[in-house]
């Protein structure tokens, strides 16, 4: 399917990208992982499903992704938080679905942490896949090389080659000082939802450990865990789509 323009919604002078189809309640919200955006492969599968369901669908990209503005040098995750925060109060009323990728896992965990603060009951339940919350201080700062150090030091950021772009990643001083303040690992996480974890057994990226970790982290919620066989980090294969899918669609149909 041929996606419409996107709209743009203006957070603290950034230009953040927005695609939004209203339909029927619990609607969908996608969160894209570190350097994505949300013209990529799982986001527009929900994106086709959704259109096929009749019900609300929700992306954007945080400021330095994809169509949005900013240099993706200066984002953080408090940065991408808020814009997620003030993307999802603008466009949406009814119960929600949060889908988080990656580090959109991270994000997912969070906004709920806020909106709860804030009285904001609205999410219906969480799916997260291959979800790396803390992913800063548990994944890229024990693998820190004296390099990287050195480079962070002097420069302020180091560069890694990425296995999903021609571009590397940056990681920057601030991103890791930051992902410190908004650790949710640290404790019990109450999210007053259900939430499914989708997992790849073969990822590369965020071992099936880290997710076993989460799900310790979520005593008091109703958590299912599924471990996908040869699943890698993408889990943006046929069969990972399709679980993708049924898996958004259970908890959906938990929402109505």
């Amino acid at each position: 399917m041929t996606d419409t323009p996107p709209v743009f919604l203006d957070v603290d002078g950034s230009s953040i990208a927005v695609r939004h189809t209203t339909g029927a309640a619990p609607g969908i919200v996608w969160l894209g992982g570190y350097k994505s955006d949300m013209l990529g492969t799982k986001a527009q599968t929900l994106s086709d499903w959704t259109a096929r369901e009749g019900r609300a669908f929700l992306r954007h990209d945080y400021s330095g992704h994809g169509e949005s503005g900013g240099a993706f040098a200066d984002g953080t995750i408090s940065k991408w938080l808020s814009q997620s925060l003030a993307v999802f109060r603008h466009f949406t009323q009814s119960k929600q679905i949060l889908v988080g990728s990656s580090m959109g896992a991270w994000i997912a965990l969070r906004m709920v942490q806020e909106l709860r603060k804030a009285g904001d009951g609205n999410v219906a339940g969480l799916v997260l896949l291959a979800p790396a919350p803390d992913f800063t201080a548990e994944r890229v700062e024990p693998a820190l090389t004296k390099a990287q150090k050195r480079a962070l030091a002097e420069k302020g950021f180091f560069e890694e080659p990425s296995n999903y772009s021609a571009e590397p990643y940056i990681y920057t001083s601030a991103l890791i000082e930051d992902g410190r303040n908004n650790l949710v690992m640290t404790g019990p996480i109450d999210t007053h939802c259900p939430v499914h974890i989708l997992q790849g057994l073969a990822d590369a990226d965020v071992p099936a450990s880290h997710a076993l970790k989460l799900v310790s982290r979520l005593p008091a919620d109703d958590v299912t865990l599924s471990l996908i066989p040869e699943g890698d980090h993408r889990l943006s294969r046929p069969q990972d789509l399709d679980m993708l899918v049924r898996a958004v669609d259970a908890m959906a149909q938990r929402g109505n």
